[in-house]
């Protein structure tokens, strides 16, 4: 089946990397990609959708607002940059709460979560069972170009990574590697459930911390910030593994 999506949000960046997203996965297809909740309001009106992509932090009307006015509302996977609004939204039966920047992986798991309810109400019982989503193997490594050559580099061996301008620096158990990537496209290469950013400068690998001491990390002999931005989702993740 196709899944009809919309996307509501008022960065014109946050749309394009869910534009971007969703031309990857043959089962979706965006719609309409709306700056309001208003003109989104008028597309659910005159399209049939299926699935919607809402940021929470919008002029007039907030995503939250805009759900409590709504009577049939598609499946929802809230898209923010402020992880304090996780419980409100799953209260309104979210699929999925994606906090911004969004890692490929993580929008591809969300997604599928919605197939897979998706394909579970529209199943009867005398149709065949639908075919589970392919398994999409989770890679232990990655490549990147540093000193005139490409370089494997294990997830296992990163300890940090740290953003320098249009530049990250990658601390392994034995090295560094200096290379030309952002933070953001380093976090779409990186699995979640291993590296999580931190700080605006700082992806943490995180079965590699020592320690947590008020707002930062402890690696070896390395103290990482923790930023406020990110603090939250961390802490919301530090509680998820009962480390007190």
């Amino acid at each position: 089946m196709t899944i009809r999506c919309l996307a509501v949000d008022d960065e014109p960046l946050a749309l394009d990397i869910i534009e971007s997203y969703v031309s990857k996965l043959p089962f979706l297809k965006l719609v309409k990609t709306c700056s309001s909740a208003t003109e989104a309001m008028q597309v659910l009106q005159e399209e049939q959708i299926d699935l919607m992509f809402l940021d929470i932090e919008m002029p007039e009307l907030t995503g939250i607002q805009f759900l409590n006015i709504l009577k049939n509302q598609p499946l929802i996977i809230f898209t923010t940059a402020y992880p304090n609004y996780a419980l409100e939204g799953f209260n309104h039966d979210a699929v999925d709460y994606l906090l911004k920047p969004i890692p490929y992986d993580r929008f591809l798991k969300a997604v599928t979560k919605a197939q897979e309810r998706l394909q579970r109400s529209h199943k009867s019982p005398e149709a065949p069972a639908a075919a589970p989503a392919p398994h999409v193997p989770e890679q232990d490594f990655m490549f990147v170009k540093a000193d005139y050559k490409t370089v494997r580099v294990d997830f296992a061996d990163i300890l940090w990574i740290e953003g320098l301008k249009d530049y990250i620096i990658i601390q392994t158990k034995d090295q560094k590697i200096i290379t030309l990537l952002s933070m953001n496209k380093a976090m779409e290469k990186l699995p979640e459930s291993k590296f999580m950013r931190v700080h605006r400068s700082f992806i943490v690998a995180l079965h590699k911390i020592d320690s947590i001491e008020k707002s930062r990390i402890r690696i070896g002999n390395k103290e990482i910030p923790i930023g406020e931005v990110y603090k939250d989702h961390f802490l919301h993740w530090v509680e998820e593994n009962n480390i007190q």
